[in-house]
């Protein structure tokens, strides 16, 4: 069965396992996405049993702009509506916040555009990243 939870306190192996499945580098700090989670405003994460199959996290000013980093589905859950499932339970909780925000991939565009999200000709997202691959 699976069940969403909205919790910040996770078990690195568990935050590893999920971000590697991805092939997420970012899975190879399992301990600064364990602080990063419970430093979120929100994580809603998708379990089956006792593995984390998926998760979404918010980051937001609590008032008008929220954006949301990580959203990632383990491959083989893939197409079953896990991943817009997280988003519609993130918008919901952000339903009053004039400003949602999130950066995709070009490949990723058609699934948040479904979501309701819009790409924007006037602006990119800009970085600095630090830790590497």
């Amino acid at each position: 069965m699976i069940l969403y939870k909205t919790i910040k306190d996770f078990q690195e192996k568990d935050l590893e396992e999920l971000f590697l499945s991805v092939q997420w580098s970012s899975g190879k700090y399992p301990e600064k996405l364990k602080k990063a989670m419970a430093n979120s405003d929100t994580v809603v994460s998708v379990w089956e049993g006792d593995v984390l199959i998926g998760l979404m996290n918010a980051l937001s000013d609590k008032i008008m702009t929220v954006y949301f980093h990580y959203l990632l589905v383990r491959p083989e859950y893939h197409h079953q509506g896990i991943g817009k499932a997280l988003v519609e339970k993130m918008l919901e909780i952000y339903k009053d916040y004039a400003r949602k925000v999130l950066i995709a991939y070009e490949s990723e565009t058609g699934f948040y555009k479904k979501c309701g999200f819009e790409a924007h000709d006037d602006k990119k997202p800009m970085f600095i990243t630090y830790l590497t691959t």
